[in-house]
C-alpha cells in the first residue's frame, strides 16, 4: 500500500470511529461542553495526531535519509548507498537515487581518467621539451662560458666562472623537473628503484629524513598501475614537506593479503579537519582509476598516514 494510502485510511479509520461514536454511542455535546465531553474530544483528538505523527515518522524515514545522504556524499569515496525496504513510492525514490549515484560514479571516473590520462600526456611533452631545448641549449651556453672563461683574463675569468657555476644549478634544476615530470627511472628500473630514487631526491632538496622499507617479492603491476602508485608517493612527500612541516618520514611498500600497499607516514602537525585540497582530491582520482582505496588517518598525537590499498593484479605480457 502507498503512502498516501495508509495516511489517507489511518485518518478515515480515525475519522470514522469518532463519527460512529458521535451517532450511536450514548455520547452527547453539550453547550457549553461538560467535563467528560471535553475529555473525549481531545482524547480522540490526541489519538489521532499520534497515529498521523507515528506513521509520517515511519514513512518518511528514508527521505531523511535521503537529504542527508545528498549533503555528505562525495563521489571520490564510491560505494555509499542507503538500503531499499518495501515497493512504496520511498523506496522507489531510494531505488531512484542509489541509480543516480552509480552513474554519476561511473561518469565521475571515466571523466577522471581522460583527465588524468591527459595530464600525463602533458607533463611527458612538457618533459621532453625541457630536456630537448631547454636542456640542451644550456648544455650549449655552459661550454661557451667554459670557453669564454679559459680565453678571459683574470678580473672577467672569475666572474664567468660564478656565471657558468649559476647556470649549471640552472641546468641540474631543470634536469631535475624533468625527472618529476616524466619518471624515466619508472619505465627502465621499476616501481621501488622509481621510489627510491624519488625518496632520495627529497630528503636531498627538502632535508628530510627519509626511510624506506620494500619487501623484496612485490608482485609485477601494469604500467599504470605502478604510475599511480608513483604519483601518490611523490603527492605525499610533497605535502609531507611543504604542508606537513614535518621532519621524518617513512616510506613503506609490501604486499598484504591480494593486495600492494604503500604507506606513507610522518610526523607533521597531521591532517587536522581541514578541508581537503586538490593534491589528497587528485590522490583519490587515480587511486579510483585502478580500483584501489586510499585513507588518510593522523598518526598518534601528530603526524599523518597516508595508504593506499592497490589490487595485486599482475603484470600482462
Amino acid at each position: 500500500m502507498s503512502l498516501y494510502w495508509r495516511i489517507f485510511g489511518l485518518n478515515a479509520v480515525v475519522l470514522g470511529a469518532a463519527t460512529a461514536l458521535l451517532l450511536w454511542a450514548p455520547v452527547t455535546v453539550s453547550v457549553p461542553v461538560l467535563l467528560t465531553e471535553a475529555v473525549i474530544l481531545v482524547g480522540g483528538m490526541a489519538v489521532m495526531l499520534v497515529a498521523n505523527a507515528a506513521l509520517l515518522r515511519v514513512g518518511l524515514a528514508p527521505l531523511d535519509r535521503v537529504t542527508r545522504l545528498m549533503t555528505t556524499v562525495d563521489l571520490l569515496r564510491p560505494g555509499q548507498r542507503l538500503p531499499v525496504r518495501g515497493g512504496d513510492e520511498v523506496s522507489e525514490l531510494v531505488s531512484a537515487f542509489n541509480a543516480m549515484l552509480e552513474r554519476l560514479e561511473k561518469e565521475r571516473a571515466a571523466s577522471s581518467a581522460r583527465a588524468l590520462l591527459a595530464q600525463e600526456a602533458e607533463r611527458r611533452r612538457i618533459a621532453v621539451e625541457l630536456h630537448d631545448e631547454v636542456g640542451q641549449s644550456m648544455t650549449a651556453i655552459l661550454l661557451a662560458l667554459k670557453q669564454a672563461a679559459d680565453e678571459a683574463p683574470d678580473p672577467l675569468r672569475g666572474e664567468l666562472r660564478q656565471v657558468q657555476e649559476i647556470t649549471r644549478e640552472s641546468l641540474d634544476e631543470v634536469r631535475r623537473l624533468v625527472r618529476r615530470l616524466r619518471p624515466g627511472v619508472l619505465d627502465d628500473l621499476g616501481l621501488v628503484s622509481a621510489i627510491t630514487s624519488l625518496a632520495t631526491e627529497f630528503a636531498t632538496h627538502t632535508g628530510l629524513r627519509v626511510k624506506r622499507s620494500f619487501d623484496p617479492d612485490l608482485p609485477a603491476l601494469d604500467n599504470g598501475t605502478e604510475l599511480v602508485i608513483y604519483r601518490v608517493a611523490q603527492e605525499s612527500l610533497t605535502n609531507a614537506a611543504r604542508h606537513a612541516e614535518a621532519r621524518n618520514v617513512k616510506v613503506s611498500l609490501y604486499r598484504e593479503d591480494d593486495h600492494v600497499v604503500l604507506e606513507v607516514s610522518d610526523d607533521g602537525r597531521g591532517v587536522g579537519v581541514a578541508r581537503e585540497g586538490a593534491g589528497i582530491r587528485g590522490m583519490r582520482e587515480r587511486a579510483l582509476l585502478i580500483g584501489a582505496t586510499l585513507d588518510i588517518t593522523p598518526v598518534t598525537r601528530t603526524g599523518t598516514r597516508i595508504r593506499l590499498a592497490v589490487p595485486a593484479v599482475r603484470k600482462q605480457s
